[in-house]
């Protein structure tokens, strides 16, 4: 019910003009430190390759250089990786990201296995709770937080069983007072 009256809202600010604020809960995966790309150019065998993101953000490629990537979806570093090949290098370069390895989600608290696992595409908090273990029997099942974001731009975004989890969360489980 939520969902349809912040829906109601929203569709309601945006045909009267009015401005409507970025939501802060970022749901489009972005490249991060940790992700292990499969970059290839097209008819170009040497420049293509697996290359794993730096701490940084950033790969380094033959020619170019390094890249940063970091907070960019697959399709935005292909063109930001064209761009760098076409300035002096390659005319009209066709580039193609394929994201091999997603970085890791955490999951504490109320489970029963505590820890970092594989990020599978599609996950939920109800997929991660599974691979955790399950509840412990003092879970809330109703506090859920999502942790998402870098250490120096966290947020905590208030979740439920249904909530699509991105690589790089911490899902955090609390418990339950009675």
């Amino acid at each position: 019910m939520k969902n349809i009256i912040l829906s109601a809202i929203l569709l309601f600010a945006v045909s009267s003009g009015i401005a409507v604020p970025k939501l802060s809960a970022q749901t489009v995966y972005t490249i991060d430190s940790g992700d292990k790309l499969r970059i290839t150019v097209f008819d170009e065998e040497a420049l293509s390759g697996d290359f794993l993101v730096g701490a940084d953000g950033s790969v380094t490629l033959p020619l170019i250089g390094t890249v940063a990537l970091r907070d960019l979806t697959p399709q935005a570093a292909q063109q930001t990786i064209a761009n760098a090949l076409a300035d002096g290098y390659i005319r009209n370069p066709v580039v193609s990201i394929d994201v091999l390895h997603f970085r890791p989600v955490y999951i504490l608290g109320e489970v029963n296995e505590p820890g970092e696992y594989e990020y599978a595409s599609g996950m939920n908090v109800l997929n991660a709770v599974a691979l955790g273990g399950g509840y412990t029997y003092r879970a809330d099942h109703d506090d859920i937080v999502i942790m998402r974001g870098r250490d120096d731009n966290r947020i905590e975004i208030p979740a439920n069983e249904h909530s699509i989890v991105l690589p790089g969360d911490i899902i955090h489980i609390t418990e339950r007072y009675f």
